[in-house]
């Protein structure tokens, strides 16, 4: 599973793109983080998900604001930690269980690989989620 992983997030990820890792990057330390830091295309940036203490990323964030085609978008691990002061959020944590929802006027985005085909996604497919999810809404 690894190795298909590593496969399609290379697929998506050029070696200068910047992502926004929501966390739970490895479960517990079976591996070292440098054995897929080495493979993997892109410069990481990684938020803390509830499994990251047990392994050897060490982050500390839990949570950023990203400023991505004119928006400002709230990143956090756990859903229910999102923010109302922003109109997109993008979670991870609940593995396929939803892949968007809106609370009031702020729209909650899973970006685990569990829904996206295990590819690592763009603002373009998320922005192309959040319309479908308002399209079905409004039938």
């Amino acid at each position: 599973m690894d190795r298909t992983l590593i496969q399609l997030w290379n697929s998506r990820v050029k070696k200068h793109d910047l992502i926004i890792h929501l966390g739970d990057f490895m479960f517990r330390g079976l591996r070292k983080r440098e054995y897929y830091l080495d493979q993997l295309n892109g410069h990481i940036t990684f938020l803390k998900g509830n499994h990251d203490h047990n392994n050897s990323l060490n982050t500390k964030i839990t949570s950023l604001v990203v400023h991505i085609s004119n928006l400002d978008i709230y990143c956090t691990h756990k859903p229910e930690d999102y923010s109302s002061s922003y109109t997109i959020n993008l979670v991870g944590h609940v593995h396929n269980a939803w892949k968007v929802k809106k609370i009031y006027n702020t729209y909650l985005v899973n970006v685990g690989v569990d829904v996206w085909d295990y590819h690592p996604i763009d603002i373009n497919e998320i922005l192309k989620a959040i319309k479908e999810y308002d399209q079905k809404s409004n039938v």
